[in-house]
Formats: C-alpha cells, structure tokens, sequence
C-alpha cells in the first residue's frame, strides 16, 4: 500500500525555539513513528507537510520517508498538482491531526474513491463540524482514529462522527527501547550516578511548559522535601528557559534536590533509575512519556484527566489525582515511596499494560488496516 502522511510540520530544521522549546511536537514524532513502522511491515509512505523555511527542501528521502514540503500560499494547487503527477500511485490518505492544507486531500480522496483515515492526538484539536467549511470536509473521511476514550466522545460529541467510524488505538511506543528495570539495576544506576541507592528519585519527564503542570511540580516538591529531605527530583526535558531558571532556583534553596537535566535525546535510564514517575499536565492526548515510563516499570501519579485515565488505573498501576491538588500529589506519591512491595506491584502491572497495549507490534498493524479500509 502507498500510504500519504499529512502533518502540519515536520523535520521543520531548527531544534529549539528562542525561548528554549523543542520544536518537534508530540504530533511530528508520532508521524515518524508511524511512518517508519508502517515501512517496516511492507508499506509504501509519502509525507506531505508545510514549508517553513526556505533552506528546506521542497522534497527529499528521508529514512525512507518520501517528504514532501508544501510551499505557501497555494498548497492546495500544489497538493491536487502532486497527487495527480509526482504521486498519482497514492492508495490510501492517513491524516494526524487537522492541518488546514489536509482539506484538499480529502476532497481529491472523495473525487478518486481513495480512503482516508483522521487521527486526533490530542483534546484540543477536536473540531466542531458545523463551524467552518473546512470542519465540515474533516467530517467527510472514511474512518477516525482517536488515542483516547475522551477523543473518541469528542468526535462523535461535536464532530458528528458516526461510532463504527471510530477506532480507539494508542499511537503506540516501541517497548522494546524502554525495558523493564528491576531493583539491582536501579541501585546500580544511582550508584554510578553517585547517589545513595537509599534515596528515592521522583522523575517528571516532558516539555517544561506551563500546561504541562511544572508550577504545580514546584508546589509538590516543596511539600516531599519536607516529608523526604534526601529524596531528589529529576526533570528532563526541554522547554521555557524561565521555567528551566524557577526550577534551577528552587533547588537550590531545596539543598540542591532537583536536578535539571534539559533535553535528552535517550531518557531511559532515567526512568530505569527512578522509583516513581509524576505527571501533573493539566490536559494531554496519550502521553508518550507516560507510556514510556509506564513500560519501564515505574509506577506513576498522574493528573486525572484524558489521556491519563485510559493506562493509568487509580490504586492499581498508579494514583491520578485532581491536576491541581499539590497535597494530593504529594499524598499519593509518599505512599509509593513508603511502600516497597506496592510500588513494585503497580509498577509490574504499568509494565504489563504497556506491552500487551502499546507495543507497535500490536498497534501498527491495526493501524495500516485501518488506513486500507
């Protein structure tokens, strides 16, 4: 099958904003992801996308991504003009997100009788069919994908979307990148990062942004550095550099109990060395991070909201607690770090979920028959 991937942005050439925030989003790495999986199992995978610079190619192989970058402010002449010439042998149209330029896609997929599938990754790209033209061609597509429960009532909700449309499908990790940790291997990793393997490590893996919750991260330690002065926090991730100095600035008025650590490009022994994982964001899709922990074995506290509520089940693979409720963060996340033999528990059960859930060798291939339907 010759699948056409539509994105908003990707491989857009800069790593970082100005103010510090990595631009590759949440959306971008799953359409690699996606992509390069559908590659393995046989398939064929165009990616059209904008231009945003003009030192990026307008097309070029990338891993062996065909990417196309779409040029303003005609992409949708330069869509009908490539799917009619350059890729004409396309089959199927798969859709993350709502670029306004996918529109075009979707009409010429009706005029030729070609499938095309609409995935939403997040909340807030859930559309209203009936408030704009081009929300009411988003309607028009042969099936929807959503990552989550509260994606899937969002479609239906405002989009219009018949049920047997949808299918709930995680957009999936490669748990074989994220193996389990165990005891001996966690003592073994704070050691050679010179820490007692005594102390507990609380671990807050993402985008340093405000809705991912970092000021209510602040909050929560505050309260656990009092409760377990030799316990230390570790943030990795990139984003808001102001947001990076606040954290940077607390630890050191915590005796030196947060350690930022900025982007990482390999995170896993991160959460191979920590004991519990802490995910305040106020709203999400599917958290990568979390399946990603999760699939390493650390048991999480998490905010109850979207997303979270579909892996992370309260009191039996982690806590989700009101995104807002420091004191509940705290509460929970000092039960996992007093209790041994549940932490163990939960974190076995998360490892198990994951794998069995949201490994790719289970999702992808749902996926391409999906986008073939």
């Amino acid at each position: 099958m010759n699948i056409c991937l539509l994105i908003k942005d990707f491989a857009v050439g800069k790593k970082f904003l100005a103010d510090g925030r990595p631009t590759k989003s949440g959306a971008e790495i799953h359409g690699e992801n996606h992509a390069l999986q559908l590659i393995k199992l046989g398939h064929r995978v165009t990616i059209m996308t904008k231009k945003r610079f003009f030192f990026t190619k307008a097309r070029e192989n990338l891993n062996g991504i065909d990417l196309v970058r779409l040029h303003p402010p005609f992409r949708w002449l330069e869509i009908f003009f490539r799917l009619l010439t350059t890729h004409n042998d396309i089959d199927a149209f798969y859709i993350i997100g709502t670029p306004k330029f996918s529109v075009w896609a979707i009409i010429f997929a009706k005029i030729f009788k070609k499938p095309v599938t609409l995935a939403l990754t997040g909340k807030a790209e859930i559309f209203s069919a009936k408030s704009n033209w081009r929300n009411k061609i988003l309607a028009k597509c042969t099936r929807y994908v959503a990552t989550t429960k509260e994606i899937r009532d969002g479609f239906i909700k405002n989009g219009g979307i018949s049920p047997e449309k949808i299918s709930i499908l995680p957009h999936g990790i490669d748990t074989k990148k994220f193996p389990q940790s165990n005891e001996n291997l966690r003592r073994e990793l704070k050691i050679s990062d010179g820490i007692d393997p005594n102390q507990k490590i609380l671990l807050f893996c993402a985008r340093i942004v405000p809705d991912k919750g970092v000021d209510t991260l602040q909050n929560i330690w505050k309260i656990l550095h009092k409760r377990f002065p030799s316990a230390i926090l570790f943030v990795v991730g990139g984003g808001l550099n102001y947001l990076l100095d606040e954290l940077k600035k607390l630890s050191f008025e915590l005796e030196n109990s947060i350690k930022v650590v900025g982007e990482v490009d390999l995170p896993q022994k991160f959460y191979q060395m920590a004991d519990v994982y802490i995910f305040p964001s106020r709203h999400e899709g599917l958290p990568t991070s979390l399946l990603e922990a999760m699939a390493s074995g650390l048991p999480a506290v998490t905010s109850d909201i979207g997303g979270c509520e579909d892996v992370i089940f309260d009191d039996f693979n982690g806590f989700r607690v009101d995104s807002e409720d420091s004191a509940a963060f705290a509460e929970k996340i000092s039960i996992l770090f007093e209790d041994d033999d549940r932490r163990k528990i939960f974190g076995q059960r998360a490892a198990n979920l994951i794998r069995e859930t949201c490994d790719f060798s289970t999702v992808i291939p749902k996926l391409a028959e999906i986008i073939a339907r």
